[in-house]
């Protein structure tokens, strides 16, 4: 696989570090990545009807999962995700009345049951919002009507609008999971700042620091660095607008 990238189709990352737009640190642990160049995804799949030749698959270092260009029939490119599979001259369709092959955008509800999807899109038209990561899929349960049931990786079953598009296939570089990272310089390189415990830290800075030699949390709950509970904490909202379309939960 080569490492290039077309110009029109990238853009300058630029970095926070992990900072809010006040100065302060958000996001703990980020800072001091190589620079980056973002590669401009065509989630929504809008050209309909126009075949797009698969030129060539790359690496991104902004995603797990690999990168196709795809050159549309009237000269246009543009960047997908790879989906396992997916080879270099392969074509790639996106419209209604296309067939289920792999890379090829589709309405949910032109979708036969039992396909395994990926670039899910919540609402028509917005562009794919789930199912992105390298080596994840869904799969189309069951179609009632305007409204279709699928599995989500996470194991929960979600309805969606028929006019939701979806890419036909699972997302490559399925083999990501299993990389090691080798050494502490390619983790700062990636952006990846060290973590301390908080047992290592002074009682100033943490919940858990402090005491002499090695020392437990001492507490009766582990704690976050600004004191809140962790263990146990619910990290979903008790209610979201999106619960209605859920029908059965991932637990």
């Amino acid at each position: 696989m080569q490492k290039l990238f077309i110009r029109s189709l990238v853009e300058i990352l630029p970095k926070n570090s992990g900072r809010d737009v006040f100065g302060h640190v958000s996001v703990r642990h980020q800072g001091g990545r190589q620079k980056r160049y973002f590669r401009i995804i065509d989630w929504k799949r809008d050209k309909d009807g126009v075949p797009a030749k698969v030129t060539e698959i790359i690496y991104d270092p902004n995603r797990s999962s690999d990168i196709a260009l795809l050159v549309y029939r009237d000269g246009e490119k543009r960047y997908i995700l790879a989906p396992l599979g997916l080879k270099v001259n392969d074509t790639v369709l996106s419209g209604d009345n296309i067939d289920a092959n792999v890379g090829n955008c589709l309405p949910l509800g032109s979708i036969p049951v039992g396909t395994l999807v990926h670039n899910l899109e919540i609402k028509p038209g917005r562009g794919a919002q789930m199912v992105r990561s390298a080596g994840n899929s869904a799969a189309v349960l069951a179609k009632d009507g305007n409204l279709i049931q699928v599995k989500l990786p996470s194991g929960e079953t979600r309805v969606f609008d028929a006019a939701c598009k979806a890419t036909v296939g699972q997302v490559g570089n399925e083999d990501r999971k299993n990389r090691v990272i080798g050494k502490a310089g390619r983790s700062r390189h990636m952006g990846i700042r060290p973590t301390v415990r908080g047992v290592a830290m002074n009682p100033r800075s943490h919940p858990h620091g402090g005491g002499e030699g090695r020392s437990g949390i001492g507490m009766k709950s582990p704690k976050s660095p600004w004191g809140k509970r962790t263990m146990g904490k619910k990290t979903r909202k008790l209610r979201k607008y999106s619960d209605r379309f859920i029908v059965g939960r991932r637990k």
